[in-house]
């Protein structure tokens, strides 16, 4: 599916959308991606991202608000391909990843702050379905992100 770039949805629609701090860096195998939101609050704790990736995806965007946290990773490889598996359209994380080359290579978009070598730990803390911010902007589940080189926007409904 292409969807327009942002800049350009960013021309047509300036009163629908909300447009993220340029914070994010492109790391997934899709550059330019597009779905309605589902979100995460965690904290050096990627369960709840480990259990909705496992999930159908349907074209989705997982928004995790990983509270910024530079120590730990909160995606890895075998996370970005069980959601590329699963149908989720793209993860963006405020927060790190981390192999980053096996996730260049898969089919999913993935923005995130870095690269950080160390896994989180797993002990199920966070909380899924929740308004999140970050980066100036507030994700509400059922929101719509479009995502590419350019940065990040989100809308209440689906932009053309």
């Amino acid at each position: 599916m292409s969807i327009k770039p942002t800049p350009d949805l960013c021309d047509e629609y300036p009163q629908l959308v909300r447009v993220l701090e340029p914070m994010l860096s492109n790391f997934g195998g899709r550059e330019q991606f597009s779905g309605q939101v589902v979100t995460v609050k965690c904290f050096e704790d990627n369960s709840c991202v480990k259990q909705l990736v496992g999930t159908a995806g349907a074209g989705k965007v997982l928004v995790v608000d990983a509270g910024g946290s530079l120590r730990r990773a909160c995606l890895g490889d075998m996370l970005a391909e069980k959601a590329s598996s699963n149908g989720w359209a793209g993860i963006v994380i405020y927060g790190c990843i981390r192999d980053v080359d096996q996730i260049m290579a898969t089919d999913i978009g993935v923005q995130a702050l870095g690269i950080h070598p160390m896994k989180t730990d797993k002990k199920g803390v966070g909380e899924i379905d929740i308004p999140v911010s970050f980066g100036g902007v507030t994700f509400d589940p059922g929101d719509y992100l479009y995502a590419d080189n350019n940065g990040v926007i989100v809308s209440a409904k689906p932009l053309a």
